[in-house]
Parts: C-alpha cells; structure tokens; sequence
C-alpha cells in the first residue's frame, strides 16, 4: 500500500513519526507537499500532479493541513477524494473545524459544554457585548489566530473596550469568551481517533501566562480522563465530523469545557506524555479504511 502524508515539511516530528509508522507496517510511505500540487479537471476525470508526475498510485493520505493554507490544502483532500482515495481526515470537516466561529456554533447546537462566546458585527456597542459574557476578565480571541497567537485576556472592562476597539479600527473580526479562572492556565488535549480516545494529556502554562501551548512554554503531564471529559471530546470530534482531532478542553465547576477542535493534531507531544503510539494508531486505522473502501468497491463490481 502506497500513503501519502500530505504535509509541507517532512522534518517536522509528526511527519516523520507518521512516515516512520507506515514503513514499519510494510507499506510505502510517501511526503507529499501539497502546495506544491497542481489540481486537474477536465472530462477524464480528477487528477493531481506533482512535480509534473500524475499521481496515480496513491491508496490513501494523511492530511497535515496547515492553518494559513488551509483553502488550498483542502481543495487538493477533496480532489483525492475524487479520485477514490482514502483520507483519514475528511476534507469538509478540516475546513469546518478551522472556522472558529462556525466550529463553535455547531458545537453549541450540538449541546457540548463550551465557555460562552459572543461575535457580533455591532462591535462599537462595547458594553452591550460584554454584557452578555459578564464581568472581566474575558478572553478576545481573533477569528483567523492559531496556536495561542491572538488570544488576549482583558482584565477590566475598561481594557477589554480598548482591545475591540483597536480591532475595530484594523478591520479584524473578534469573538469574546468567558474566563474560566478555576482552569489556572491549563487544559486537556484529548487525541481521537476513529470514536476512541487513544490519548490524553494535561498541558500547563507556564508561570503567568493564561495558555498552555507547549511551544510557549507550557509543560504536559498524563491525565485519565473522567467519562464526562471522555464523552464531551467524542461527542465534539462527532458533530465535526472528523475522525482524526485533537479536542481541547478546560476544566471547569461546570465539567469540561471545548476551547477547540484541532483537525492536525500534533503528535510530539502527546505520543511524549503518554508514551503511546499515536502514528501507529493513525497507520492502523487507515489500513482499515481501505480495505473497508476495496471491499465496497469489490461489492459494487
């Protein structure tokens, strides 16, 4: 079997653990850049080709889909699932999990606890936002940041104004969260797989800082998830759709909380914590995916 793992950059620790983890279930493995990918469409039917080569002979890929590439990275999923190939990340729900905004309404209707979070477009009404989260401290988070990157916490009102303010006058679209304070600057990332949680860890951050990513300094340590931990970050991968996530909670008096569903879950970190193969499981289950999808194609034969 032939898989590609569609990632920019095969030094990175995920794409060489994923690669490693293939070759060591006897399959090939390969690094595909997807940038790099030129999408074809006539009346033959999808095809890509990379590096002027038609790619013919994939069976299935691994989406490590970047933030800031996410409309082309999805574009070239979507066109090898056109072409009948396995991908153990759906491209719909990459590129519905890193709307935040879009991400978080479904997980509101879908009833997973959540901090509560306001977006409006009447932003120069600053008390009247503020008013449905409550009092400071609140988190304002930009719609478009990642990895910790334009997450700010207002301690006052009068500072929480001035943010929206100063976003307001840069065009850029915000949304407003309650701060959970029981949390104490650490959260659970908890890694899904196929309905399972193969995974968990416990990130905090480092002395005075609200967040817990690693690459900020954060440290992680190993947790056992309660059942409702359990269940709220199945339920959370579930309403996106995605097989393959990395959910993000807080712990809070309410019980859990989503922050966040990750599409690219990162592996270093977690496979560190636990000491569990993750890349394994991510072979494992793609190896079931496409005997399922040969099998169904034998049937429909």
């Amino acid at each position: 079997m032939k898989i590609a793992v569609l990632s920019r950059d095969s030094k990175l620790y995920s794409t060489r653990r994923l690669i490693e983890a293939i070759r060591s279930r006897g399959h090939e493995g390969v690094v595909i850049d997807h940038l790099k990918c030129d999408i074809i469409m006539d009346d033959k039917g999808p095809s890509i080709y990379y590096h002027g080569r038609s790619l013919e002979d994939i069976d299935a890929v691994i989406p490590r889909i970047g933030a800031s590439v996410t409309f082309y990275g999805t574009a070239v999923v979507r066109q090898f699932e056109m072409m009948k190939v396995f991908s153990a990340v759906d491209s719909l729900a990459i590129t519905r999990s890193r709307d935040k905004l879009r991400c978080l309404q479904i997980l509101s209707r879908t009833g997973v606890g959540m901090p509560k979070t306001a977006f409006t477009n009447q932003s120069k009404d600053e008390n009247k936002i503020l008013e449905h989260i409550g009092d400071a401290p609140v988190i304002i988070k930009l719609l478009e940041g990642t990895q910790g990157l334009g997450v700010i916490l207002a301690e006052t009102n009068k500072a929480a104004k001035s943010v929206i303010q100063a976003f307001e006058s840069l065009k850029t679209r915000v949304i407003l969260q309650e701060y959970i304070q029981e949390a104490g600057g650490a959260d659970i990332r908890a890694f899904v797989l196929n309905g399972e949680v193969i995974g968990s860890m416990k990130r905090q951050g480092k002395d005075g800082e609200f967040r817990s990513n690693l690459h900020r300094g954060g440290s992680s340590t190993v947790i056992k998830l309660t059942r409702k931990e359990k269940s709220t970050a199945l339920e959370a991968a579930k309403s996106m759709g995605l097989k393959i996530a990395g959910v993000d909670m807080l712990q809070s008096k309410k019980g859990p909380l989503v922050l966040e569903v990750n599409s690219s879950p990162g592996l270093e970190g977690i496979e560190r914590a636990t000491g569990v193969n993750i890349a394994g499981k991510i072979i494992e289950y793609v190896e079931q995916g496409v005997a399922k999808k040969r099998k169904l194609k034998k049937v429909k034969a």
